[in-house]
């Protein structure tokens, strides 16, 4: 394993700049998010440690890439900035999320909560759910998994035409496998920051999916119809666990933070490090660092404090500040699913304790 350090000065200069503007801005915080965020360059910080390269195949080695600090983020040109017509973002299911139609409506649900504490000061809204057929995108059985899987380039045209006149970005998500050509194998998720669309598969998080019980493969394969999308009647979801969920939550910011013009993080260890596969997702923080924390700020321009307090009742299981949308179908026979945030939990306890350095207090409310 190996570790990528920055000088103090270098993680000083990412996160406030030299520019005097910038200096000024970031000295116009509150003196609480201030020594939040200079916790970036203390070496000895218990809350934002260093990146961890695990092995070549890890994707800070396998994908060099420019570094964006946080002036070139204040200074490009061509990131896109909510407005006040445009500060909703959209979220579009395709196809169910779940082996009922009650816990399919509950994950979409948690999912906008979740978004709406993440991106706080945002609207997140649901779009009724679409079955793959609506979308009219290619799709495919894959030669190797055996699995099905629809052609993500498709879905985001499909999204382009739907999102509405007050979306920042509208976003789909699904349980289904995608693939964005027919040379590649599969994609976790693909973007469009212009034209602010994205879709995002949650298909290979569940706990079977590379183990040879899987059951999403097509039984018998064959060379399926282009038209014929009956093939996803009753396509393999996996099971609903805390685990699954938290891969959900952190795909969909991540992939969102892109969208708002955050690059890749190769500052400190953070939600928009880039990731090569599951394992290294896996050790991606739900968090992000102080630059990146600034990065987001800057765009939406909430209150630092506000925002964790909102993450730490989405854990809790209360609801976040901002009104919901939810989609007009509805179960009778619906039941109040318990959220499954185990896997939250520790990331609960950091919060708790950046929330103390905000206010300048112990940690006094720390969970078991």
């Amino acid at each position: 394993m190996q570790t990528v350090r920055h000088s103090e000065q270098t993680l000083k200069t990412a996160l406030i700049s030299k520019n005097p503007a910038l200096v000024s801005q970031y000295e116009k915080l509150d003196a609480g998010e201030r020594r939040l965020m200079n916790q970036a360059f203390q070496p000895n910080s218990d809350l934002f440690g260093p990146i961890t390269v695990h092995s070549r195949s890890d994707w800070i080695t396998s994908h060099p890439e420019d570094p964006q600090d946080f002036e070139q983020f204040f200074s490009d040109p061509y990131r896109k900035t909510p407005s006040p017509e445009k500060r909703s973002i959209y979220i579009q299911c395709i196809g169910s999320l779940g082996n009922t139609r009650a816990i399919s409506e509950e994950y979409i649900k948690w999912l906008q909560g979740y978004c709406e504490a993440f991106f706080y000061g945002l609207t997140v809204k649901l779009l009724a759910p679409v079955p793959v057929s609506a979308t009219r995108c290619s799709f495919r059985v894959n030669d190797s998994t055996q699995n099905l899987q629809i052609h993500a380039g498709h879905i985001l045209k499909f999204l382009k035409k739907k999102k509405p006149g007050d979306a920042f970005c509208i976003v789909g998500v699904t349980m289904i496998d995608l693939y964005p050509r027919d040379s590649w194998n599969f994609v976790f998720g693909q973007a469009s920051l212009t034209d602010g669309v994205g879709i995002f598969s949650f298909a290979r998080y569940g706990s079977d999916f590379y183990s040879s019980r899987y059951e999403g493969r097509v039984k018998k394969p064959q060379k399926v119809s282009s038209s014929d999308y009956s093939v996803f009647d009753n396509y393999y979801i996996p099971e609903v666990t805390s685990v699954l969920l938290l891969r959900s939550c952190k795909t969909l910011t991540h992939e969102i933070g892109h969208i708002f013009g955050l690059r890749h993080c190769q500052w400190l260890a953070c939600l928009m490090q880039g990731s090569n596969h599951l394992e290294e997702a896996d050790r991606r923080p739900l968090n992000l660092c102080p630059i990146c924390l600034r990065k987001l700020q800057c765009a939406i321009g909430f209150n630092i404090v506000e925002r964790y307090k909102a993450l730490v009742r989405w854990i809790d299981g209360a609801s976040a500040d901002t009104p919901r949308v939810t989609p007009k179908h509805s179960r009778e026979d619906d039941v109040n699913l318990p959220k499954p945030v185990e896997a939250f939990k520790e990331w609960k306890e950091w919060i708790i304790k950046c929330l103390a350095v905000l206010r300048k207090e112990e940690p006094s409310n720390r969970s078991n």
